[in-house]
């Protein structure tokens, strides 16, 4: 799975710059434009709220305190253009993790939602790989699937991120071999044939396309 990000922001412009961002680092984002439609998704919550304080229906605020009464336990990073101390204590003061002030480069909320994602839920996003629905703990050797952890062999796992670490490179039986099981291998270059079946047969989503007489290649 990726980690979900709702973003609520009415500025059109600035809604799409940073959903381009996030989604970028892998986060899956929902849009919304204003107070209410956000709060019409309370009881369904992301892993992590970008909220705004300045909305056109409802202040984030608001906003805020509603998310709070279902659900005290998903973080919350406030936005404003309103640059004041008083703005931020009371956001903290009402739940939130962070604040950011109006204008910020893209990156810095990324940052921001990358730090709150490893604090809250104890995972290094640079460990992390996205790819479709899939997410690759790395360190954790581990694959999940729509919050469902998939069970791979050792040698499955040991393919699954050498294809991740060369996307879209093609590969050979004879590289494939000497990474996943060794120079000091004896034996056909079938194996290989025989592991990526069963690793597509448990990662169905994989993009992992044969290129006949040479070897495989992830796209």
């Amino acid at each position: 799975m990726s980690y979900s990000i709702y973003l609520v922001e009415d500025e059109t412009k600035l809604n799409s710059l940073l959903r381009t961002y996030l989604e970028r680092e892998g986060y899956k984002i929902t849009t919304f434009y204003n107070g209410n439609d956000a709060i019409k998704q309370i009881n369904t919550p992301p892993d992590l709220w970008v909220l705004d304080i300045m909305l056109p229906d409802i202040d984030g605020y608001e906003v805020l305190k509603r998310i709070k009464e279902v659900d005290d336990m998903t973080p919350i990073i406030f936005m404003s253009a309103r640059d004041t101390d008083i703005d931020r204590l009371l956001g903290l003061q009402l739940g939130s993790e962070d604040y950011i002030s109006k204008p910020f480069l893209p990156q810095e909320l990324v940052l921001r939602c990358n730090n709150i994602i490893k604090r809250i839920y104890g995972i290094n996003s640079k460990n992390v790989i996205n790819y479709e629905d899939y997410q690759i703990l790395i360190d954790k050797r581990i694959i999940m699937k729509n919050n469902e952890e998939i069970m791979l062999t050792t040698k499955e796992f040991d393919l699954l991120i050498l294809f991740l670490n060369n996307f879209n490179k093609s590969l050979t039986r004879e590289q494939i071999l000497d990474n996943v099981w060794g120079h000091d291998y004896f034996g056909s270059d079938r194996v290989v044939d025989d592991l990526i079946r069963r690793l597509k047969k448990k990662c169905s989503d994989l993009k992992i396309n044969t290129l006949y007489g040479y070897g495989y290649r992830l796209v």
